[in-house]
C-alpha cells in the first residue's frame, strides 16, 4: 500500500490536496488533523466518495513526542505500507502588528510551520532514503517570499520552511527524493473568509482569489513521477502578486 501523508488535511487547501492525491495518483491518504475530527472525517468521506481510500491520524505537529507516538503506532499497525509522499501543509496565522505581538503568538506560528516540518519529515526521512524514492512538498506562502505587514511571525515561519526546503533538497537528491515548496497567494478558504475579497482582488494581477484546487493541482504534479528532475524549488500560485 503506497501512502501520502497530508498534515492539516481536514480543511481548505489540505482537503483539496487529499482528494487530488487519492484520485489522480492513487495514494492511500493519511489525513492528519489536530482538533477538528468532524472536518477530518468529512475529508475522508469526500476521498472515499471519489473512489479513493483514506484514514485519519490525530497529532499536533508542534509536539515531537505526539508526532512520533502517532506515526509509530500507525507504522507498527501497517508494516507493509510505504509512505512515498509527505505534504507539510499544517499552518496557523496569528496576525497583528509586531510591536503588539505576544510571545505566544510568535511562538505558536513558528512551531506549527517550522517545528511541524521538522517533526513530521524527520520521522520519515530515513525510511525515504532507504526506499530510494520520495516526494516532500511544503506549503509555504507569498508572505514567506516577500513579507507581509501584520504577519511578521507568519512570514518568518514560512521563510524558514523555504530555506529548509532548499537545504534538504540538496541532501537527499541522490536518493531520488525531491523536496519542493508551493507558495500560495490569496486562496479562497476558511482562512481568507474574513478578508475583503473584492478590494484585495484589485491588488492581484489575475483580479481574483485562487481556488484550493489550483494549489492542489500543482502539489499533485510535484508528488508525481513526472516531477523527478525538479527539486529545491519554490513555486508560486498567486495570480501574479510578487511585490
Amino acid at each position: 500500500m503506497k501512502c501520502a501523508l497530508v498534515t492539516g488535511g481536514s480543511r481548505g487547501i489540505g482537503r483539496a490536496i487529499c482528494q487530488k492525491l487519492a484520485v489522480e495518483l492513487g495514494y492511500h491518504i493519511l489525513i492528519n488533523y489536530q482538533g477538528n475530527e468532524e472536518a477530518a472525517r468529512e475529508t475522508q468521506s469526500l476521498v472515499q466518495e471519489a473512489g479513493g481510500t483514506a484514514e485519519i491520524l490525530r497529532f499536533d505537529v508542534r509536539e515531537g513526542g505526539d508526532v512520533r507516538a502517532a506515526l509509530e503506532r500507525w507504522s507498527d499497525a501497517n508494516a507493509e505500507a510505504i509512505v512515498e509522499v509527505i505534504v507539510n501543509n499544517a499552518g496557523v496565522a496569528k496576525d497583528g502588528l509586531f510591536m503588539w505581538m505576544s510571545a505566544e503568538d510568535w511562538s505558536t506560528v513558528l512551531q506549527v510551520s517550522l517545528n511541524g516540518f521538522y517533526n513530521v519529515t524527520n520521522f520519515f526521512i530515513q525510511k525515504l532514503l532507504r526506499q530510494r524514492y520520495g516526494r516532500i512538498i511544503n506549503i509555504v506562502s507569498v508572505s514567506g517570499m516577500k513579507g507581509t505587514a501584520g504577519q511578521v511571525n507568519y512570514s518568518a515561519a514560512k521563510a524558514g520552511v523555504v530555506g529548509a526546503t532548499k537545504a534538504l533538497a540538496l541532501e537527499v537528491a541522490k536518493r531520488n527524493i525531491t523536496v519542493n515548496a508551493v507558495a500560495p497567494g490569496f486562496i479562497r478558504t476558511e482562512m481568507t473568509e474574513q478578508m475583503d475579497e473584492k478590494e484585495l482582488a484589485k491588488l492581484i494581477p489575475a483580479n481574483r482569489f485562487g481556488e484550493a484546487d489550483e494549489v492542489a493541482d500543482l502539489v499533485c504534479f510535484l508528488a508525481s513521477q513526472k516531477s523527478g528532475y525538479i527539486t529545491g524549488e519554490v513555486i508560486n500560485v498567486n495570480g501574479g502578486i510578487y511585490s
